[in-house]
């Protein structure tokens, strides 16, 4: 098995819980924080690093922060590597803000069709531990080449 490595990208509180329960979860994780203001997780001992490190199949990249001015720069870089899955945070109902933004940096269709836009089982999630367990979850499941569900 290829080490899982988990990419959270925007210092969140969602952000801190992926972080720490991907760690429990055995990912090597990394946080992605361009604002150096914003760069520390405390909580989780974690230096951010200010710009998306090189990326292998085995990673899976969260975007915790879909209203970010930097959303479509650092989508786009990640973008450049073959992580294994890589998604945005929001409410389904709204349209995706990052489609704009990796539109008017000329990223093709195909690429930005690579990014998954509910992240996460439909568990009812409200809050930052909520959210990142629904997240993780998913991620496992899709890993797993699992449904997420009920059905086994």
């Amino acid at each position: 098995m290829s080490e899982r490595v988990l990419v959270v990208v925007f210092a969140t509180p969602v952000a801190s819980f992926l972080l720490r329960y991907g760690k429990d979860l055995g990912y090597t994780t990394v946080l992605v924080e361009p604002d150096g203001a914003r760069a520390t997780d405390v909580e989780n001992g974690i230096e951010a690093v200010s710009t998306v490190p090189g990326l292998g199949a085995d990673a899976d990249v969260v975007v915790t922060d879909h209203d970010r001015p930097e959303l479509g720069e650092v989508l786009k870089a990640v973008l450049d590597h073959p992580a294994r899955w890589v998604g945005v945070l929001g409410n389904p109902r709204h349209a995706g803000p990052h489609v704009i933004a990796l539109k008017a940096l000329d990223v093709p269709d195909t690429e930005i069709a690579r990014v998954h836009r509910p992240v996460g089982l439909n568990i009812g999630s409200r809050t930052p531990p909520e959210i990142a367990v629904a997240t993780l979850a998913g991620l496992l499941a899709d890993r797993n080449g699992r449904p997420g569900g009920f059905e086994f």
